[in-house]
């Protein structure tokens, strides 16, 4: 069967009218969802205030279980992270044979970073504790960068180019069909380009590992190591990619308050996944094996592509592929720009871009209608699992802390004389109150994870770094329930979102 699907990024693409027109229900559907769910409160309220009463309590209590239960999976991955950290991988490769066999081809893509912001990802890898004459680095440039990054491009590889077995770097055109310009169509371009150089240097392709890094990435010494152990004793090696966990690290001393709670919480995320691989997704800064992208082809023509590699190697091999958790860091930065305001906006726009991964539903159930040897029950989990996951993005945060006093606003004298009217906000109080553990947990190894505090900054930023968890109930409204609820009714109108990248800056 045809699998024309994979490439697919929206409903134009099809030249099926019944194909478009379902494709675009399915685009349709999350952004519907999510309105329905938070405009049916509004109107059950007035209506129905007792059963809306009953649903919020209900609801409470299910976050409540669900911040305990993500909480411990939290903790257990961030002890297995630290367990990680302290076991010498190259010491372990030593017990494997053949493990020289195996080159890193690591990719970075840039736009117009500074060198600042390069040459630091650059020496983390000449520092990286894995032998370079089998890394194989990429620096991925722009045409629209301009003749400046160009000439930094150079100086970096004139720098650290004989450090490394090769050292390539690329330029992308500019205007090519199809693609989106963005990360994506960048590292796609730059695998073209590196396969050239692989295979006149006749090195086998189920040999290399690919890490597509942003350029802000900073591996942790021995994450090569790391990554090639767990490459080389995978249950299906050549089947699966591989997911470091990513803390924000670079700069978190220079972060504001709430782009430092964004990025840690978005670490905490990725901590808890890592402990449920079943749902792990590939995100940001990974590794796969080169087969993959020769095979299935990196996706060039969407935003999302960090996780569309996945899904689309997961329908190509009819749900045959997975994700590795390494539970090992990477480092990066959290949003910062040159004055607050400004970081605001572009913590915003970071976040309406992640959540434009919801560009991943009508892709993966159109492919679910299209490919028949996935079975039903793993259609429906995985179809599950990706649809609650982004609806609860865009509401959960506005059910719980802005939503749950409607029946007594809009409930009418009736509903207000109640038992239930009496004891509701007691009752939501009271369960909000329990599940500040997860903030408690978080707070705690948001510390833990903290890198040596900058001689410039006194002992009371230490405080900050604590405190800054009672802003998490405005930043998961306001950063993002709101931007993910944008990106799902730009699907749902139809109006696709363009590749915006993320403000690089050092002070």
């Amino acid at each position: 069967m045809s699998k024309d699907y994979l490439n697919l990024s929206r409903a134009p693409d099809l030249k099926d009218k019944k194909g478009k027109i379902l494709y675009r229900v399915f685009e349709i559907l999350p952004g519907l969802f999510s309105w329905a769910t938070l405009a049916g409160v509004f109107i059950l309220s007035w209506l129905a205030p007792i059963a809306v009463a009953i649903f919020i309590i209900i609801f409470d209590l299910y976050w409540l279980l669900k911040v305990t239960y993500l909480s411990f999976h939290q903790i257990a991955s961030f002890r297995q992270m630290k367990k990680n950290l302290k076991i010498n991988w190259l010491e372990k490769l030593n017990q494997l044979e053949n493990w020289q066999n195996v080159y890193h081809l690591i990719i970075l893509p840039m736009y117009k970073e500074g060198i600042e912001v390069v040459r630091p990802s650059i020496q983390s890898l000449v520092d990286s504790e894995y032998p370079k004459e089998k890394m194989i680095v990429v620096l991925a440039t722009e045409e629209g960068g301009g003749p400046k990054i160009q000439e930094m491009a150079e100086k970096i590889r004139e720098e650290f180019g004989t450090i490394f077995f090769q050292f390539l770097v690329t330029f992308h055109p500019q205007g090519i069909s199809g693609e989106v310009a963005g990360r994506g169509s960048n590292l796609a371009w730059a695998v073209s380009k590196a396969k050239e150089l692989i295979d006149k240097l006749a090195i086998p392709h189920e040999n290399i590992i690919v890490s597509g890094f942003d350029i802000d990435t900073r591996p942790y010494p021995q994450y090569f190591a790391c990554l090639t152990y767990h490459y080389l004793t995978a249950k299906n090696p050549l089947k699966s990619s591989y997911q470091p966990i990513p803390v924000y690290n670079n700069n978190i001393w220079q972060a504001p308050a709430f782009s430092r709670v964004i990025a840690t919480s978005g670490t905490f995320w990725q901590m808890m996944q890592q402990e449920r691989p079943e749902q792990l997704v590939t995100y940001s800064s990974h590794s796969m094996p080169f087969t993959i992208l020769e095979e299935v082809g990196y996706p060039s023509n969407l935003v999302s592509d960090d996780s569309r590699i996945f899904w689309k190697s997961y329908l190509a091999f009819d749900g045959d592929y997975r994700v590795v958790p390494l539970h090992y860091p990477v480092s990066m930065d959290a949003v910062l720009a040159k004055n607050f305001f400004q970081t605001l906006i572009n913590q915003y726009k970071q976040q309406r871009r992640w959540a434009w991964g919801v560009e991943n539903i009508p892709y993966l159930l159109y492919g679910f209608l299209k490919n028949k040897k996935i079975s039903l029950f793993e259609k429906f989990r995985q179809g599950f699992i990706i649809f609650e996951g982004f609806c609860s993005w865009a509401t959960a945060a506005l059910l719980i802390f802005l939503l749950g006093w409607l029946p007594l606003i809009l409930g009418g004298e009736k509903f207000n004389i109640t038992l239930l009217s009496y004891n509701l906000p007691k009752l939501t109080s009271i369960l909000m109150t329990l599940a500040m553990v997860g903030m408690l947990v978080s707070a705690i190894i948001s510390f833990l994870l903290l890198p040596p505090r900058p001689k410039n900054y006194s002992k009371l930023k230490n405080l900050s770094m604590i405190f800054q968890w009672g802003l998490l109930p405005i930043t998961l409204i306001f950063l993002g329930a709101l931007p993910a609820l944008e990106s799902q009714t730009r699907l749902m109108l139809g109006k696709p979102l363009d590749f915006w990248v993320t403000e690089k800056t050092r002070r």
